[in-house]
């Protein structure tokens, strides 16, 4: 047979509140839509939902804007005090220009914003911001799948994020538990005996942005299975891996 993946989006869970059990809505969606997860599924959890379950959204009602976010802001849509949070949830400024912010989150990703949106939330003044440790976070995932259905499945967090040179974004991982997120093929040949000295694969975000393609933006579908990758198993995975080291980063 050729290769062939499937990617199943998962309907019919609810509107996520801190505290809720995701892994536990995230089983029952799956068994209720008669696709339960399987050994050797990749489950992908937005990040939103993610945010949600563990307390990250906030309002910016009682946020007081430095000079600095009202600065930076003028002239733009975004609120001061928005402006202000993504300030604080920076490890660094990469570049700032016509409104738009640049930065390095303290998890290590440089994306717009800190990673910080108002998209897909309910209330007024909301914002969500990315999890502490979306590793961690897959990780709770994949052990509670483990511990109530007994399958081996691996999972990651994705989020949109935009890229230089190239306009629209695409999802990406910010997550991993359970398997290698890039794939190496230096030191391997390819079909014409040419060896290959820097090829490696970030499948984390191919997977991530394969699960999109079933969840998207408006169809309220937060999750997704990818089925019949093989992925190569691991259980110190992380997110870390995807990030370029700053010795070998042309851009900072």
């Amino acid at each position: 047979m050729p290769p062939e993946i499937r990617a199943i989006g998962i309907e019919g869970l609810p509107e996520v509140r801190a505290g809720d059990d995701l892994a536990a809505q995230i089983m029952d969606a799956c068994a209720a839509q008669g696709t339960p997860l399987e050994n050797g599924d990749v489950l992908v959890v937005t990040q939103k939902v993610v945010s949600k379950a563990e307390g990250r959204v906030m309002t910016i009602d009682d946020v007081e804007a430095s000079p600095l976010a009202v600065a930076i802001t003028e002239g733009h849509r975004r609120d001061p005090r928005h402006t202000e949070m993504i300030l604080r949830e920076s490890r660094r400024i990469v570049r700032m220009d016509r409104g738009v912010i640049i930065s390095e989150t303290y998890h290590g990703y440089i994306c717009a914003n800190a990673g910080i949106d108002a998209s897909n939330i309910p209330g007024e003044n909301a914002i969500c911001l990315l999890p502490v440790d979306p590793d961690a976070s897959a990780q709770g995932i994949r052990d509670a799948v483990s511990s109530r259905l007994g399958v081996d499945v691996a999972v990651l967090v994705s989020d949109t994020f935009g890229r230089p040179w190239r306009n629209g974004a695409v999802n990406v991982s910010i997550g991993v538990a359970g398997f290698n997120p890039v794939v190496s093929y230096i030191g391997e040949f390819d079909p014409h005996g040419n060896e290959l000295h820097t090829t490696t694969i970030a499948v984390a975000d191919e997977l991530a942005a394969t699960a999109e393609l079933v969840t998207g933006k408006l169809l309220g579908v937060p999750v997704a299975i990818i089925r019949g990758y093989p992925y190569e198993h691991m259980d110190d995975a992380s997110s870390r891996a995807i990030v370029r080291e700053g010795d070998k980063d042309l851009f900072r």
